[in-house]
């Protein structure tokens, strides 16, 4: 079948009248990579096809969640058996508890988990008890870290907004006063003498610091276990919390969570992609002393009609268990280590990235892979999106932006990698 776009088009065109810029997510707008979005049909295993009928090898799996590939059977007859009870009770339900049980099991030294519709609801609802917690108005993050749409954090952050802000607003957004992003301090990744300063001038107004342990939101900024310990050390040190952002990475690396497999326990935990399987769900991880702040024991509120949805959890719930076996893990790792293999046999100096289990970042250009957002390649950005529609021509579906990374699910093989590094290695020979 010839390569077309067709329907996608008039979908999109349709969309745009109707929805802002056609899209309910800015990083589906193809605005770093051009043209318009794909709009798809179905879904199954590692392929997707859209409503053109092409079929693609996804490795953006949802940007993240379907770590067992799209339509899991299990998974599926999860929902298919708690849809038909009720989609949803706004009340209490089993299945809420069966789902804090496991997130405490994975998760040592925690107590208990309040669940919640999204990430984003999670971070949110984990700074506002890190202030209630402390008395503090101020939080810290890092330049490029990008935990969700939450006002006070959208300055500096991730990778849809690199493309999207306006660089001379104060925050990364409009719509964000002055005052809000004012109690969000931004630092550099990767300098904790940075940190140490901060501390020593403002630490008695500071409530936490929050970060990705693995950040991989624009591009994967690899931090060291020593670095992530010094920020356990600092923040214990002038009592204010350490939260842990683990809503990408959170049982994608290990079963539980790769800060705490790094050696470092922070005070919350956030959650969110693969706890739900595919369906929307969050969830905020903490001691039994930080979580009975919540309430309707303490004094800070959060609540959601949805939240502990039923069906969501049903899915959560048989993705967690597949999870359990560690040769998943073992599987994951073997395919990223083969990705990295054929990469650096193809003997193109520039075509490389960098790995972590199953989350690959392509970083197309020589020097240093960086750890901090300032130091990204233009010229590895400029590769990304000359190579990008050429992918989709080979069958290939990648995250639309040279800030995102790759995903692989337990449904790839050698034989998709393969096809990978060599549309790769022919999109290459075709840049200026």
């Amino acid at each position: 079948m010839t390569y077309q776009r067709t329907l996608s088009n008039q979908w999109y065109d349709r969309a745009t009248e109707l929805i802002p810029g056609g899209v309910n997510s800015p990083v589906r707008a193809f605005k770093s990579v051009g043209g318009k979005p794909i709009y798809f049909a179905k879904a199954h295993g590692v392929i997707v096809t859209d409503v053109d009928g092409n079929a693609y090898t996804d490795f953006c799996l949802s940007w993240g969640p379907l770590i067992l590939g799209h339509a899991d059977p299990e998974v599926v007859a999860a929902v298919q058996a708690a849809a038909p009870l009720g989609l949803t009770y706004g009340a209490c339900h089993p299945g809420e508890v069966a789902m804090a049980e496991a997130l405490v099991g994975a998760f040592p030294g925690m107590g208990m988990a309040r669940l919640v519709s999204s990430g984003t609801e999670a971070v949110m609802t984990a700074l506002r008890l890190a202030r209630g917690a402390t008395g503090r108005p101020l939080i810290v993050k890092f330049e490029g870290g990008y935990h969700g749409h939450v006002d006070s954090l959208l300055v500096k952050a991730g990778s849809g907004l690199v493309t999207l802000a306006d660089s001379g607003s104060e925050a990364s957004t409009k719509g964000v006063p002055k005052e809000v992003a004012g109690l969000t301090i931004t630092l550099p990744f990767d300098d904790l003498p940075a940190v140490e300063k901060l501390f020593a001038e403002h630490g008695e107004r500071i409530a936490a610091i929050i970060l990705e342990p693995l950040p991989a939101n624009n591009g994967l900024l690899f931090q060291t276990d020593a670095f992530l310990a010094g920020l356990r050390s600092i923040t214990a040190k002038h009592g204010a919390l350490l939260i842990f952002d683990e809503v990408i990475s959170g049982f994608r690396l290990r079963y539980g969570s790769y800060g705490q497999g790094a050696g470092v326990q922070p005070d919350l935990i956030t959650l969110g992609k693969i706890v739900g399987g595919g369906m929307p769900l969050g969830a905020i991880v903490g001691s039994t002393q930080l979580l009975s702040l919540l309430a309707p024991v303490g004094p800070v509120y959060q609540a959601g009609t949805l939240s502990g949805n039923p069906v969501s959890i049903a899915a959560g719930l048989a993705t967690l268990a597949k999870l359990r076996d560690p040769a998943l893990y073992r599987r994951l790792d073997q395919l990223g280590a083969y990705l990295e293999h054929k990469l650096q046999a193809t003997g193109i100096e520039w075509l490389r990235g960098r790995r972590v289990g199953s989350i690959f970042w392509p970083y197309f250009d020589v020097g240093p892979i960086p750890n901090r957002a300032d130091a990204i390649s233009p010229v590895a950005v400029q590769r990304f999106n000359g190579m990008y529609h050429l992918m989709l021509q080979a069958g290939l579906y990648l995250p639309p932006s040279a800030y995102e990374v790759l995903f692989l699910s337990s449904r790839h093989t050698e034989a998709d990698i393969d096809r990978l590094v060599a549309a790769w290695v022919s999109a290459a020979a075709q840049l200026p």
